[in-house]
């Protein structure tokens, strides 16, 4: 299987200008740092989760991720709260949006967990929904707890993703084709990636518009 001209020109060049310029350890602290601080500007952080993934494989890669990513969820939300008010006036812009993201902070603590994890599950946007949550009434607890649950996919898609371009690349740069065997194993493993995303999102989906007619009764 060739490779793509894309993969040629910009991924190859890209990782191996990274691999010779930083050492681990440097690597580490720019992904942890990336994926904390962009999403409280709101700056998208999956490139540096894919570096991560291709650095550190799946042991260490999700710990770092995840750890980081607990830090990137908890500063909007520390930083949101003292902009409730203006929060909740833009949400006001969007009802049907809102409706949902108010879910979040109705109930019990396992309601507020479940209804946080769903939210991260479904396609609303993550980075949205940090400072979004502060319009309700979550509480940080149910709050972190159900956003690390429901970004579990998220992490390791990502890091999935790090090590399918990283064959890709080594075999790229190698001048060299993928064997029959990296073939069906990439194909396989994207294609159970890709129905998974597909139906864990219909599953938020549907157990959003669930929660939301429960509560309407209620």
């Amino acid at each position: 299987m060739p490779s793509s001209p894309c993969c040629q020109r910009v991924v190859v060049p890209i990782i191996d200008w990274q691999s010779r310029t930083f050492s681990r350890p440097v690597i580490l602290l720019i992904c942890f740092g990336a994926i904390a601080l962009f999403p409280s500007v709101l700056i998208p952080s999956s490139p540096f989760m894919w570096i991560a993934g291709m650095t550190f494989g799946y042991g260490y890669g999700f710990m770092i991720i995840t750890t980081a990513m607990s830090i990137g969820m908890s500063l909007p939300f520390c930083i949101g709260s003292a902009f409730h008010s203006r929060i909740h006036r833009w949400l006001e812009k969007w009802p049907k949006k809102a409706a949902f993201v108010r879910l979040a902070g109705e109930g019990d603590w396992f309601h507020q967990f479940r209804a946080v994890a769903l939210l991260r599950i479904s396609p609303f946007p993550y980075i949205v929904f940090n400072y979004a949550s502060v319009a309700t009434n979550v509480k940080y607890c149910p709050y972190i707890v159900g956003s690390m649950a429901g970004t579990i996919h998220e992490t390791l898609l990502a890091i999935y993703s790090g090590k399918l371009v990283q064959s890709l690349a080594a075999a790229t740069s190698q001048g060299s084709f993928l064997s029959v065997d990296q073939i069906i194993y990439n194909g396989i493993g994207f294609a159970v990636a890709a129905v998974s995303t597909a139906a864990i999102t219909i599953y938020a989906k549907k157990a959003l518009q669930k929660l939301q007619a429960e509560d309407e009764l209620c």
